[in-house]
């Protein structure tokens, strides 16, 4: 890979919009990764069952399962702008209640479950969003680096947010 190559892949963070939207991605995709690893390790701690341990696997998946399609159509329809925001206020306040809930000692294995389920509600409405976002702020010509960004914030994430 040549120098302008190089150059070309991180262009789209030049945009100051773009490299804002993709540095506050990784930090809630790094969050998310964190729950999905803290949720685990907390229902374990909270009760033995294997029934409710599996189910956090299912409170994190089930919304993009069941809101995948009408998230999709929310994004076309909706200023994403906006829908970002909303969602990423929506996951920060589940985070934030559940967190404080959690240090006060209260959290309950249907606590968690609600929380997680309302984590990934936010996700899986976020996620279409920031997709059909990105072409509206970067040049077409810096589209593919820009989509390729998106999938590097994922994967830094998914080996950040765990550790």
């Amino acid at each position: 890979m040549n120098m302008s190559e190089s150059k070309s892949f991180w262009k789209p963070l030049i945009n100051p919009f773009f490299r804002l939207l993709w540095i506050t991605n990784v930090i809630s995709l790094i969050g998310t990764w964190m729950h999905e690893v803290g949720a685990a390790w907390l229902m374990t701690s909270l009760t033995l069952s294997p029934f409710m341990v599996a189910m956090v696997q299912t409170a994190t998946t089930l919304p993009f399962f069941l809101l995948s399609f009408p998230a999709g159509a929310l994004a076309d329809i909706l200023d994403r702008r906006r829908l970002l925001i909303v969602t990423q206020i929506l996951m920060f306040s589940s985070a934030l209640a559940l967190g404080l809930i959690t240090i006060l000692g209260k959290t309950s294995p249907v606590i968690l479950l609600v929380f997680t389920f309302l984590l990934s509600v936010g996700a899986a409405i976020n996620t279409p969003a920031w997709q059909a976002i990105i072409p509206e702020l970067v040049p077409r010509k810096d589209l593919a680096s820009a989509i390729t960004l998106g999938s590097v914030s994922f994967n830094i994430a998914r080996v950040a947010g765990p550790a």
